[in-house]
């Protein structure tokens, strides 16, 4: 079968141009031509056709090579070209090959044609592969870096918000613990309350895709997470709406915050729901996959080695390119105004990175959509996932304590929550009133409350001075992400006291008790 040879001849003889083709059908090539003898249309065949090949007389009446290589250059164009002359000698084709011709050929030896093309077409091949190659891991690059950039700032304002919602929330509480239920002020700050549990929701997820948020890995088996929420998604998805799973075979272990996993479940299925609007079908796989270096079918980026991949698949509308290049940016929606926020999938994104995985679609318009997420698997043995517990006994006390917090709202909070339960309160805004407070403070201190980081110092470098002059210290940290966290290696220690922000009253003065309460033995 001859191979098609997509070929521009410039040259202004008709004969000329038949002996070339019949050069190339004798060689196998199967060519797809056009001639042209001047500028005009040669801009009008580049514009026309994608060429594999350029042959161009050295010499004619209305063009020149020199000219048509010009043409190539100003439209970024790297087709080979090759000079094919009667005319040339060898001091000008060795003009012509500085100029940037690839080739020369004889008209008088065309056996040399067809040679000189493969390999000048093989050779622009190579060269187009590496370029495209090249210009992939650009765009990679360029991606990786502003998806960061963006969770970056989507994270320093979250954790922002979150000291405000911490006074917003914690204050509520406390007046409405204090009025009465027939107040009529009573329903408008509910409805503070209310609004302040939504900007907390909507501040984790942005804290989710900025890769921020507090997490609480353990091994966990995504086979039986999945089958956990199967009653909560059917609810979710609605009766025009199938859903089917498909459990890998063997135990899917991987290490990640179990409510964390879920949250990525349930956000992709409602997304998957919201794309069927007349209905269809929703499939959940896992699967054991191994990953090597030569892995066509793996996530860009992800190294060699074992992984649980977990698959929800949707007969929906599907989504074109350029929907999915900005598929996971926080904000960026296809719904409607007012019928989402825009932060589902972006907090996908950001669970799935922050616990070490990737995360891929395949979609097309008309054909639904597959999300493909890949989380390093573990071995070991699925650990029980706990449910919250509420604080057990009483939540007052006599201790002294030291709360060391740059946000005023925030301090004046726990300066105010603890002082009615009976606790002893000094306090500080700073590192420098904090070692103030502390040295004039004759009488023994508890417990030091101290936020991660503050202007000038961390929490850590704070509690390690006076714990070497106060040995029996305990403390507990407050935060709003895990980056100010695990920056430090003392606070991703197991067992370290830690108080995530924004919490209310209650929350605050269990974990007080929890954090005082003597251990075993002592």
């Amino acid at each position: 079968m001859s191979a098609l040879l997509r070929v521009l001849i410039v040259d202004d003889a008709e004969d000329d141009a038949r002996l070339v083709l019949h050069e190339l059908r004798r060689a196998g090539y199967e060519p797809m031509h056009a001639r042209v003898d001047d500028a005009g249309a040669m801009r009008a065949a580049l514009d026309r056709v994608t060429w594999d090949v350029v042959l161009c007389d050295y010499l004619m009446p209305r063009f020149t090579m020199q000219g048509a290589m010009e043409l190539l250059r100003l439209r970024g164009l790297e087709v080979p070209f090759i000079v094919v002359s009667g005319q040339i000698g060898e001091e000008t084709a060795v003009a012509a090959m500085k100029a940037g011709a690839h080739d020369y050929v004889m008209k008088n030896n065309l056996s040399r044609l067809a040679p000189a093309i493969e390999r000048e077409v093989r050779e622009a091949r190579s060269r187009f592969d590496d370029v495209t190659e090249h210009r992939r891991l650009e765009e990679q690059l360029r991606h990786a870096q502003k998806m960061e950039a963006i969770g970056r700032l989507a994270g320093g304002v979250a954790h922002d918000f979150n000291n405000l919602l911490t006074a917003i929330i914690g204050f509520s509480e406390l007046v409405l613990a204090r009025m009465r239920s027939d107040d009529p002020m009573r329903g408008n700050l509910e409805e503070i309350r209310k609004a302040a549990d939504r900007a907390t929701a909507l501040t984790r997820q942005l804290l989710a895709f900025g890769k921020r948020q507090v997490m609480r890995p353990r091994v966990l088996d995504v086979n039986a997470v999945v089958a956990d929420l199967d009653r909560l998604l059917r609810r979710l998805i609605g009766e025009d709406v199938a859903l089917a799973t498909r459990a890998a075979p063997e135990p899917a272990l991987v290490l990640a915050d179990p409510g964390q996993l879920e949250q990525v479940i349930v956000n992709l299925v409602v997304n998957a729901r919201d794309a069927m609007p007349t209905g269809g079908a929703v499939t959940i796989e896992t699967a054991t996959v191994d990953l090597d270096e030569d892995a066509a079918t793996g996530p860009s980026g992800a190294k060699p080695g074992p992984y649980v991949r977990l698959s929800v698949g949707d007969t929906g509308i599907g989504m074109d390119a350029a929907t999915q290049a900005h598929l996971f940016e926080p904000f960026f929606t296809t719904k409607m105004s007012g019928k989402g926020t825009g932060l589902g999938l972006s907090t996908v994104y950001g669970i799935v990175t922050q616990s070490g995985g990737h995360i891929a679609v395949d979609s097309e318009p008309g054909r639904g959509a597959v999300f493909l997420i890949y989380l390093p698997q573990v071995l070991g043995v699925a650990e029980a996932v706990e449910g919250a517990r509420p604080a057990a006994g009483p939540l007052d006390g006599s201790e002294t304590i030291l709360i060391v917090e740059d946000e005023d709202g925030v301090r004046a909070l726990v300066r105010h929550v603890l002082a009615q339960r009976g606790y002893t309160m000094l306090e500080a805004s700073s590192q420098c009133e904090a070692d103030r407070v502390e040295a004039g403070h004759r009488g023994v201190i508890d417990l030091l409350v101290t936020d991660v980081v503050m202007p000038g110092v961390r929490g850590p470098e704070l509690a390690k001075r006076m714990l070497d002059r106060r040995p029996g210290l305990k403390v507990l940290y407050m935060s709003g992400y895990s980056e100010e966290m695990m920056a430090s290696g003392d606070l991703a220690a197991a067992g370290v006291a830690f108080l995530q922000k924004p919490f209310t009253p209650t929350e605050l003065a269990g974990k007080i008790r929890e954090v005082l309460k003597p251990k075993p033995g002592t």
